[in-house]
């Protein structure tokens, strides 16, 4: 059985199908249903903060910690990942990968101890650092290169940016029964996505042994030390006082250990990131963006939820509900996102979602603790959903643009790892901010809403801030000319 799927340009540019086989087309459901439950548990997540702190006890500063813990585990190793994937195997790293995601779900579900659950959720993002790239991987490798992988790929992280979004509403629905299904719904979807790999995804060959110097694990525990200690003292400054020993002393050790790091980069025959690909096409931009794109949305997310269920005493479900635009608008244009890059480009629509998301958090600061849906919630969540469904397949494809083959998975290994690192170093100078306005409420505690909401705003402002540099930073004129063919080809 097999189906169109997308063109390919055969000489005097004449367009003629390409047609992908039953299996092609089961193997990136399986790829791309990992990806999203990936991104779904992070707002998914997210919606449960409030109802955790509540059962939990736990304030704004620990329920960061749940979000953060995952996307650190996640993006400290995500580099890491794709090597030893290569090494050992893409099909047997990606399923040992997701069989401990689920592991992990299930314990995270079932405890009680923040500090257990905190663990758990580090576990997880540790997981989807060898899945993302593991899966990655897969499709360059089964999908021929050209239009046929762009339309794969394209699949794969619109895949990727719909999880993050319709995770609000299902995140509000889980929350609705408890907030310890957000964690054990991914158990049987990916125990079944587990054994629907065993059969789909082909079996391939590890490297030889020759190439285990490929392993740059001290880059990799220098990255994840170096990244944890930071936004653990950005998140505890507050608290500490921002001029106190132990602030001063966390960023001086975390600069040290990141210092560390770019050295082991400079000095390894194989290093996790070879700096000088920054200066190559869009990459140092498009990485920018990434950051800009998902920590503003990351952050926004975390208040947001905060301030609905909170300030607004508004239900996860009815939450949910209200959100639903917004993850609707990313999931339908899956379909289309290549379509779109091929016909404006790349760069015209990373500058145009990244419009979008700035102004959708511009105009939410008007809102009061008494808004009204239509006029001053739903025009974000609706620019918010228009942003990212542009913006994020777009940045995704621009950040390998012009790069020669052999370097593709360092480069699609680095825009994934700095979108995870990235947002969780914005979502830290967020929760400082709010805690540094004011005590931060335990949440499910009595408070005064207005006195809340002014607690908040800095956080708000921080998000439109962050995407209008990141917009800023995509419109600067390049230094260096990428090729109309090269562009055309990552299109």
């Amino acid at each position: 059985m097999t189906s169109t799927s997308t063109l390919e340009r055969s000489a005097g540019e004449r367009l003629t199908p390409v047609r992908w086989t039953r299996a092609q087309w089961m193997l990136l459901l399986v790829l791309c249903t990992v990806l999203a439950l990936d991104a779904l548990d992070v707002s998914m997540v997210g919606v449960a903060l409030p109802s955790i702190g509540t059962e939990l006890h736990l304030g704004t500063e620990s329920l960061q910690w749940i979000v953060s813990a995952y996307v650190l585990g996640y993006g400290s190793l995500l580099l890491l990942g794709g090597r030893m994937a290569d090494l050992l195997g893409r099909r047997r790293i990606f399923l040992i990968a997701l069989s401990v995601f689920a592991a992990a779900s299930l314990l995270g579900g079932l405890v009680d101890d923040p500090a257990l659950l905190i663990a758990t959720r580090f576990v997880k993002g540790l997981a989807a650092a060898f899945t993302a790239p593991a899966g990655f991987s897969i499709i360059t490798t089964n999908f021929a290169e050209g239009r046929e992988r762009n339309r794969a790929v394209s699949i794969f992280t619109t895949f990727g940016a719909s999880g993050f979004s319709l995770g609000l509403v299902v995140g509000g629905l889980m929350t609705a029964l408890s907030w310890r299904w957000t964690f054990l719904v991914s158990v049987p979807v990916a125990l079944a996505v587990v054994i629907l790999g065993l059969k789909y995804i082909p079996r391939d060959s590890a490297a030889g042994k020759d190439q285990d110097s490929g392993h740059d694990v001290w880059g990799a525990v220098t990255l994840a030390a170096g990244m944890l200690g930071l936004v653990y003292t950005l998140v505890s400054a507050p608290g500490n006082g921002w001029g106190s020993v132990a602030t001063i002393a966390g960023f001086v050790a975390s600069a040290a250990v990141l210092a560390a790091f770019a050295v082991i980069e400079n000095r390894v025959r194989h290093p996790l990131i070879r700096f000088s690909i920054l200066k190559e096409g869009w990459v140092a931009r498009a990485n920018l963006s990434a950051v800009g794109l998902f920590g503003s949305y990351l952050s926004f997310q975390f208040i947001l939820t905060l301030y609905l269920q909170s300030v607004l005493g508004w239900s996860p479900l009815g939450m949910a509900l209200a959100l639903l635009p917004t993850g609707l608008l990313v999931a339908s244009s899956a379909p289309f996102a290549d379509r779109l890059i091929d016909r404006f480009g790349a760069p015209r629509l990373i500058l145009t979602g990244l419009a979008s998301l700035a102004l959708g958090y511009v105009l939410f600061l008007r809102v009061g603790t008494s808004p009204n849906y239509v006029t001053d919630i739903l025009p974000s969540v609706l620019l918010l959903g228009v942003g990212f469904a542009l913006a994020f397949p777009s940045i995704n494809v621009q950040a390998t643009a012009g790069i020669r083959n052999t370097e593709q998975g360092l480069a699609a290994g680095l825009i994934q790892t700095s979108t995870q690192v990235g947002a969780a170093l914005v979502l830290a100078v967020t929760t400082a901010m709010v805690s540094s306005h004011g005590n931060a409420p335990v949440a499910g505690a009595a408070v005064d809403a207005a006195a809340m909401l002014e607690q908040y705003r800095p956080g708000l402002i921080l998000s439109a801030a962050v995407a209008v540099a990141a917009l800023l930073i995509a419109a600067a004129p390049s230094r260096q000319r990428i090729s109309v063919a090269a562009d055309h080809s990552t299109a």
